[in-house]
């Protein structure tokens, strides 16, 4: 328990001993998404974020109804299958159509 004990008190002192000290202003402010944290909260903040952020959790869903027809594949017959990864992906496909002939997909400055 002594040898255990010491090894790892000498380990810590090698490392108080041997790290580096950076100290300046950019390593010890935080980061916020590339804003300065000195200056005003309150930015004006593009809602094109928002809408991209949305479209994306709602693709990520659809993907992830993909996931139980791969075990579904030993359940049902080949063609009724594919007909059925075809309409799911008809669906995420129409629905990327639509958001893109919307506009929601264009980034205005």
């Amino acid at each position: 328990m002594l040898k255990f004990m010491l090894f790892y008190l000498i380990k810590m002192l090698i490392y108080f001993m041997w790290k580096k000290n950076y100290l300046n202003r950019e390593k010890n402010s935080s980061f916020e998404c590339g804003f300065d944290p000195l200056s005003s909260s309150r930015l004006p903040f593009s809602i094109q974020f928002y809408l991209i952020g949305i479209l994306f959790l709602i693709f990520d869903i659809e993907v992830i109804l993909l996931f139980p027809l791969v075990s579904s594949l030993n359940l049902l017959n080949l063609k009724n299958w594919f007909f059925s990864v075809f309409i799911i992906l008809m669906i995420l496909y129409l629905g990327l159509e639509y958001e893109k002939n919307e506009g929601s997909l264009k980034w205005y400055i």
